[in-house]
Formats: structure tokens, sequence, C-alpha cells
């Protein structure tokens, strides 16, 4: 039987009326796991008509309630975090160790969004937010509904499956109908977040010839057979290193991005897009690459499994090389001085750095951090600075005179938020 994605609005899970389908595919073998609707206009409004709905009462629900609710999806985030998993796994080619690893990290991020509390003194909430695709929607949504907003969610089309299950859970926690609400589709979609007047924020999350010639340093080959020693194969594999891309159309622009380098004398040190799976005949499996760059590459994100050599004889050669780049999400460096590390630090114009780190994401407690051409807005959605985004300031200036003052019988209750 046909499976076919739902809708969520109002915490209901509703059929889609649509007329066109986007078909997902297991990246490993090309079957169809499931389809998503394009939603029609009438469905995406009744969305966020809901989440106006809902904002009303749960704006002014207290701090302590929406914790509660919280606290209930973390554990059943920890409950089914194989199903989760598995489901990363399937729809986007991620390994089943990579996707655990990204589960692990949702419950961690529930938790930091129960600590708000202490940010939110004095503060009057007043906003509706947004999110837009992303296969792990928890790291958006966790602080807009801790910060007393209701949500429209789109999950990216290609890998729904997590948003959905999250979608279920929230609703088998008790969140009320209306504070998270799920639309499916692309384009469409996209064009009516942006420009639906309700919706007050939104956040996404979810790539020139260098003319010079790069030399061969002696530790490429040694970098290259620890690299052949990786092992791609299907996500749930034991012992995968990589999984497959996550469409043809992926694998393609990869491949084509590649092949600019040996078209604009750069030099490919490790080639994996011819590898072939019998097991896996339809999959968009592209081996590792290490590619020595003279080419756009150097200016695109390639979003594949291709380490990129440039070749820069001094630290501040290096640090130069990186500041050039229109992109700042992250960068890091590998050393064993401490002065090297200091300097790397300061001079770096990128967001996030790691210092003998390879990837260099900051705890859920700590803001999201990319800059220049990765970051378009002016406040992170994460962390600390979430805040910021999820609300809106408000000042209120009071007089109030002692001789207005009304004599009340003094109230020995415990004072409680209800």
């Amino acid at each position: 039987m046909e499976r076919r994605e739902r809708n969520v609005i109002g915490g209901e899970f509703v059929e889609s009326k649509a007329d066109k389908w986007v078909e997902v595919h297991d990246p490993s073998t090309q079957t169809v796991l499931t389809r998503v609707p394009e939603p029609t206009n009438e469905e995406f409004n009744a969305a966020v008509e809901a989440a106006e709905t809902a904002f009303k009462t749960w704006s002014r629900t207290s701090i302590l309630t929406r914790q509660r609710v919280a606290m209930g999806l973390q554990a059943l985030l920890r409950e089914n975090a194989d199903v989760l998993a598995s489901s990363i796994v399937l729809e986007q080619g991620k390994t089943y160790n990579d996707a655990q690893g990204d589960v692990l990290r949702r419950p961690q991020v529930v938790e930091t969004a129960c600590g708000i509390t202490g940010n939110m003194t004095g503060d009057k909430l007043e906003r509706r937010t947004l999110q837009l695709p992303r296969h792990d929607p928890l790291m958006d949504y966790s602080s807009g509904y801790m910060y007393g907003n209701t949500l429209v969610l789109k999950p990216a089309e290609r890998d729904p499956g997590a948003a959905m299950i999250i979608a279920k859970l929230c609703q088998r926690v008790g969140m009320p109908p209306g504070v998270l609400n799920v639309v499916h589709g692309t384009v469409g979609t996209v064009n009516n977040i942006c420009d639906h007047p309700s919706i007050k924020a939104i956040s996404f999350v979810g790539g020139d010839k260098d003319g010079k010639h790069i030399y061969e340093r002696s530790w490429i080959p040694e970098i290259a057979e620890r690299v052949k020693a990786l092992k791609v194969d299907g996500g749930f594999e034991q012992g995968a290193d990589l999984g497959p891309l996550i469409s043809p159309a992926a694998k393609q622009r990869v491949e084509g991005l590649i092949q600019s380098v040996a078209d604009e004398g750069g030099k490919i040190h490790l080639d994996g897009r011819r590898i072939v799976f019998p097991c896996y005949e339809k999959g968009n499996f592209v081996g590792p690459l290490i590619v020595a760059l003279c080419g756009p590459t150097s200016k695109e994100e390639i979003f594949g499994p291709v380490l990129v050599v440039i070749e820069a004889d001094t630290l501040d050669d290096a640090i130069a090389i990186v500041n050039a780049n229109k992109y700042g999400n992250g960068a890091a460096i590998f050393t064993q001085s401490g002065a090297t590390a200091r300097k790397f630090e300061s001079e770096l114009n990128v967001g996030q750095i790691g210092v003998n780190v390879p990837i260099p994401v900051p705890l859920p407690q700590f803001s999201w951090s990319g800059n220049k051409a990765s970051f378009l807005g002016d406040v992170s959605f994460y962390g600390k600075q979430g805040l910021n985004f999820y609300t809106q300031n408000k000042t209120v200036t009071s007089l109030w005179r002692a001789e207005d003052a009304i004599g009340n019988k003094a109230s020995v209750d415990m004072p409680t938020m209800r």
C-alpha cells in the first residue's frame, strides 16, 4: 500500500488534498519510502490559523507548564531513539552510528531549553515563529515553544520522517493542539512561509579559480591511504563510515564539481566517483575524494565526502585563505602549539572554531555562530541568543503612588503559577 505523509494542523494528522506529491527515496536503493504533499493554499493557511489560535493561550501559559511538556518530550525522545535514528538512515543516507549521535544530542537540546527560566525574568513574550526544512527540527523549535511561541514546521521534503515522529511524540506528551503544526511541500510552501503576514520569524538550517599551482605535500599519500580504509556502504551495514548522498541530483552535483577540478588544472589524489555496490546498484554513492584545487569548488560548499587541499606556506597565509572565503560557518586547526591555536582563534573570521576538534559544533547551551555567507539575519535562534530571536521586547514604565494603595487581608498561601 502506498504510504503518504499527512500534514499536522491543530493537533490532528490530516490527509492532504494535494494533486502533486514528492517521492522520498532510500538513497541506498532508490526504493520509494513515502510521499509528501505539495499542500494546497487552504491547508497552509489552516496551519497558520491553528498556530495563531493556539498562541493566544500558549503564550500566556506559565513557564513551569511548558517545562513539564518539554521534560515529557525529552523522555519520549530517549525511548524512541532507535526509531528516530533508523528514519534518519533510511531517508538521509547517514550511517546508523552517525544517526544515533544526532539523536543523542536532541534530548540535550530539550534539556537546555528547559533551563531558560532564568533568562526570562521580566520579559513578556509576543512572537510566533516558523521553521524551515531540516531533518532535525528540535534544534530549532525547542527554544521556540519554551519561549511561548507556536510553530509551523516545514520538514525537508526528502527526509520528513524524523519530524513526523517528533510531531507524534509531541502529541503523546500532551502539547496543546496548534502549538506545533507541520506542512510539507517544496518551493511553494517556502514562498507561502516567507509571504504570510502572521509569521513573525523564520529559522532555516538544514556552496574562482585560484590560479595557483598546488604542490603535493608528503602527507597527502598517507591521508589517502587512511581515507581508502573508510567503508562506504548502506547506512545500516555494520562498520559503515559513509552512506549515500541524499539524492541522484546531489550525487550529480558533487561529481560535476570534482570534474571541474581536473578541468581547471587541479589534481584528484583519490577519486571515489566510480564506486559501485552490487547490493545497491541504484544507490547515490560517492566514495571519499581528495582533491587539490584550482577551481570554483574552493568558493562553493560541496556537500559531499571530499577533502579539499590548498597549500599555504605559513599560518598567516592559511588564515588569509580562510578569511577570503565568502562562507564563515566553521574551521578547525590541529596543532600541539598553544600559541598557534591562540592566533588561529583570534584572527580567523569564521563563527565556529575547533582546536583539535574536526567538527566544531557547539553544545546546545551556546549559540550557533556561523557568519558571513553561512548566515542570514542578525540573531541566532540557537542557545542564549534564542531568547532575542523568539521574543519581542516590551518596556513598561509605571508610577504607583503610596496614597493609592488599598489594604487587603494578608495571604498565607504558597504562591503558585497557574
